[in-house]
């Protein structure tokens, strides 16, 4: 019955770190997020007629940036 416990244990411990990176990786990708999309609105707000490239670029990026994230998260483990 303990060596379950300890095995239980040691399997719950292993598993921060990877916790902590995911984590780390899903802030990091809502911190890049973020300033996709306040730069976004700044360019279209200086250059109203340019907001079709400007929204395409941004998508595209976000896209990306969420791709890579996903990719981090599931490699990581």
């Amino acid at each position: 019955m303990s060596l379950e416990i300890l095995q239980a244990a040691e399997e719950a411990t292993s598993l921060v770190p990877n916790l902590v990176g995911a984590g780390l990786i899903v802030i990091g990708a809502g911190i890049g997020l973020g300033q996709i999309g306040r730069g976004a609105m700044e360019g279209i707000a200086r250059q109203p007629e340019a907001t079709n490239k400007i929204q395409t670029a941004m998508i595209i990026i976000a896209a990306l940036l969420e791709g890579l994230a996903f990719a981090a998260i599931f490699l990581g483990k």
